[in-house]
């Protein structure tokens, strides 16, 4: 029988990648603001919406990437 596998350390990432995962996160939430802006004006109300709540939590989880690592 084989032992269970060990757990892996679970170490903060380095700062260098957690600027470019936050980095990242930024294009995609501005993306997402612009999809949000571009609909409103075009009167789709739904995807406006839509685009405004992925743009919200894309910028969330971009700032706990950043901040928790």
């Amino acid at each position: 029988m084989t032992p269970p596998p060990s757990e892996p350390s679970r170490q903060p990432r380095p700062l260098i990648e957690r600027i470019g995962l936050a980095f990242v996160a930024v294009v995609f939430g501005v993306l997402f603001g612009f999809v949000a802006i571009a609909s409103w004006t075009g009167g789709e109300v739904f995807l406006a919406a839509m685009g405004a709540i992925g743009c919200l939590m894309t910028l969330w989880v971009g700032g706990l990437t950043l901040l928790r690592g």
